[in-house]
């Protein structure tokens, strides 16, 4: 039997946004707010005042361009998983955008108060093909600051954990969407987009997030 949205957002009025059916709808502001400050930083902050993050294991980790498919892919997952859970199951929507929320809050008050950024990138690709392409799209469109913590893994993180406590999804999909994230973490360093430093420091804002959104009250 096909599932039926928990709420008909065809009725939605603007003037109904503090209707309780409604109400969820305004943590998606944290998206306008977040590109915003985004925005700014990128803006204002300049280059040569953002500190360098850097660990050694980050030249152990080789540059590979085929991480490119989960790293793109991730954008999808992001929108599919709120489209879903905006559609099917609103609890499970307002605990993933209150984490994303959370992470949000913390990396940027990082970016502002400590400004950083990453010089790993290669000087030229290894190889010439379609994923070294679209990975040099990639660079000249997602500048090298604002790094740390990686909120490519923060905001994988949170919908693995939001979807892991999903009851009616079969234990298949959940497991998939799992090593879907695993794939996801690890494009950003093998793509050179960020430091293994980035990635720590995203799980950490992770376990707050996760005390904060499903532990604080309990």
């Amino acid at each position: 039997m096909r599932r039926k949205p928990e709420v008909d957002y065809s009725q939605f009025r603007l003037k109904k946004i503090n209707d309780p059916e409604y109400a969820h709808l305004k943590l998606l502001l944290g998206w306008v707010f977040y590109f915003t400050f985004y925005a700014l930083t990128e803006a204002f902050i300049p280059y040569d005042r953002c500190t360098v993050i850097y660990s050694p294991l980050d030249d152990v980790i080789p540059f590979c361009e085929y991480f490119i498919v989960p790293y793109v892919l991730w954008y999808a997952l992001v929108a599919g998983s709120l489209l879903y859970f905006l559609l099917f199951h609103i609890k499970s929507f307002k605990n993933l955008q209150k984490y994303i929320i959370i992470t949000q809050v913390v990396a940027m008050t990082v970016y502002i108060l400590f400004p950083n950024r990453q010089d790993l990138r290669p000087q030229s690709f290894p190889r010439d093909n379609i994923f070294t392409q679209i990975v040099g799209l990639l660079y000249s469109l997602d500048t090298s600051t604002n790094v740390c913590p990686s909120l490519h893994v923060a905001y994988s993180i949170a919908i693995a954990s939001v979807w892991t406590k999903e009851r009616d999804v079969h234990w298949t999909v959940k497991t998939a969407i799992v090593i879907f994230v695993i794939l996801v973490c690890l494009s950003t360093v093998f793509l050179k987009q960020h430091s293994v430093v980035d990635g720590f420091a995203a799980i950490l804002v992770c376990l707050f997030a996760e005390w904060w959104v499903f532990y604080r009250r309990r």
